[in-house]
């Protein structure tokens, strides 16, 4: 990513669930953004809401509880005092944790709630919204007040295979397949 900024493309960062302690020393190493979660750009001239999409996933009471926890300047501070090696056994652990819940809750409970990803859209005034944690690849569309908008999440990133969301003026927003 550095490489990438200093041939002075403009990298820009939303952190995600697993890598919500990037902070602005990690960013100026990588020559990147930080964003905030969620935030608004003007992509291709739709006003585009951003966001890691977990904060959507409202029905997943315990998720939110634990996203609240971890957010917190005092538990990041805490976490980021403890020696390196305690805070990737805990990383472990909670990962760990994460795919064994995964096995037992409903889809339905992991996934967004259509009646807040309207008030985010709502909110924001936007025409269009991007994220990921879901990982249900797929283009969706919502009626907010008298407008429908769009909504594009993107698929899982492995080191094999990975997906992307394109767009230009001509033909818009469109989803690149997995490779």
């Amino acid at each position: 990513m550095r490489a990438l900024s200093e041939r002075g493309v403009r990298v820009e960062f939303l952190a995600g669930n697993r890598d919500f302690l990037v902070g602005s020393a990690c960013a100026a190493a990588a020559g990147l953004t930080l964003l905030p979660d969620p935030c608004v750009r003007a992509i291709g001239g739709v006003k585009t809401l951003l966001t890691h999409g977990d904060a959507l996933c409202t029905d997943d009471a315990e998720y939110q509880r634990f996203r609240v926890l971890v957010r917190d300047p005092a538990w990041i501070a805490a976490f980021l005092a403890r020696p390196l090696d305690s805070r990737r056994r805990e990383i472990e652990a909670l990962r760990a944790r994460s795919e064994a819940e995964k096995k037992v809750k409903a889809l339905t409970i992991m996934d967004v709630n259509a009646a807040a990803v309207v008030a985010a859209l709502a909110e924001h005034d936007a025409q269009a919204m991007i994220h990921g944690h879901t990982h249900r690849q797929g283009r969706h569309e919502h009626r907010v007040a008298d407008r429908t908008c769009t909504r594009w999440v993107l698929g899982d990133w492995h080191a094999d295979r990975g997906n992307a969301l394109a767009c230009n003026r001509q033909w818009g927003f469109v989803a690149l397949p997995r490779a």
